[in-house]
């Protein structure tokens, strides 16, 4: 029976896009499953924020009534417009080892963005790069908390769909281990404090107190910090709340450190639990009614909790405070709060394979690459 693809048109087909990792993954151990009411949130154009800037569709390959793969075909006006580039996207691609479906979805998301009138489609990306963003190419291992997973057969699809490589991105892992098996921590604390004499830098904890005053100081350093990135597109006010309220689920005020330079906000760091641990085991599904989900989350997070993996997702420096180890000092101060007993694993994440400065960093303070995720693109 051959491919047909279908523009997702009804609330029945958007469920069915939705749900489709469900079944494509089910005997997948690595895989995570997220919480219904998210994806929904996340697919559903007037939730989501990012689609105030972005047009496109979602596209359904079917053998007969059955759904093998989905994808998303959209304009980024944000990206372009920052960038000064004129290219389109395709994310949410989720397909069957099926080279037919895959060809047809690829190329369906190729002309979309081509008869749009624009010069190349990159990705995958679903839908920014403050949500699931890259391929992954390796370290087919469970994904922590906001990394995309897939098939090791993703690759091969897009390459043989005239797809070619243009960009990494890699995941950093550091163990609790490790850190006391070399001694780590008191070399790396001698030379964060050689650097904050030298640089007049402070370091304070998010305040529990006046969590909103600082939240608020996180999105002005955000934006700033990290607006020469590669691919990045600083956040409108509803994103930014959007990630606040989203990262504030599993918010540690322990695990997140504002820096001075002189008394002047410098830059932040923000850790977070990998509440994927938690999913893994609730393991929702569309079957199952989600309040169900939510108090079997509540007991492997709060009664008997699973989570011993941290993330660091954010850390960002104003392009003035550069050069001065103001990264050092907050990665020392995050690592420490993480890994000192509270936590065994640690993720930093994820870091451009071009961001010599971070993959540096990382590397000397004895995390290795365990991840690497890749960026696609074709042009016309």
């Amino acid at each position: 029976m051959s491919v047909t693809i279908r523009r997702v048109e009804t609330p029945a087909d958007l469920k069915r896009i939705i749900e489709f990792p469900y079944t494509l993954y089910a005997n997948d151990p690595n895989w995570v499953p997220q919480l219904l009411s998210m994806q929904r949130d996340k697919f559903n154009k007037a939730k989501n924020p990012s689609w105030e800037y972005m047009v496109g569709d979602y596209f359904l390959a079917l053998r007969g009534d059955k759904v093998v793969g989905t994808i998303a075909a959209f304009i980024n006006h944000r990206h372009n417009t920052f960038h000064e580039e004129h290219i389109g996207w395709f994310g949410a691609f989720e397909v069957y080892d099926d080279p037919e479906a895959a060809a047809a979805l690829l190329e369906t998301a190729a002309q979309w963005v081509k008869a749009a009138g624009y010069d190349a489609i990159r990705g995958p990306q679903t839908f920014t790069t403050h949500e699931e963003t890259g391929l992954l190419v390796d370290g087919f291992t469970r994904p922590i908390l906001l990394y995309p997973y897939n098939p090791p057969y993703y690759a091969g699809f897009l390459e043989a769909a005239g797809y070619t490589p243009v960009m990494d991105t890699y995941g950093f892992y550091l163990s609790a281990a490790k850190v006391r098996e070399v001694g780590l921590d008191t070399r790396l604390e001698r030379v964060t404090k050689a650097i904050m004499k030298r640089g007049k830098i402070t370091v304070r904890q998010i305040d529990a107190q006046n969590m909103m005053a600082d939240f608020a100081l996180f999105k002005d350093i955000y934006n700033a910090a990290w607006e020469k990135n590669w691919g990045f597109v600083p956040m409108t006010p509803r994103e930014l709340d959007a990630l606040v309220a989203s990262l504030g689920q599993f918010f540690d005020p322990d695990l997140a450190f504002f820096a001075y330079v002189d008394n002047v906000p410098a830059a932040f760091i923000l850790a977070i639990p990998d509440f994927n641990q938690v999913l893994q085991k609730v393991y929702p599904q569309p079957n199952i009614p989600e309040p169900i989900s939510l108090v079997k989350a509540l007991y492997h997070w709060k009664i008997k909790p699973v989570m011993d993996w941290v993330r660091v997702p954010l850390l960002g420096v104003k392009g003035e405070f550069r050069g001065k180890g103001v990264d050092v000092v907050l990665y020392h101060y995050a690592l420490q709060a993480a890994l000192n007993g509270k936590y065994e694993h640690s993720d930093s994440g994820w870091i451009l394979s071009s961001n010599e400065t971070m993959v540096s960093i990382a590397k000397n303070f004895g995390s290795e690459i365990y991840k690497t995720f890749r960026y696609y693109e074709k042009a016309f």
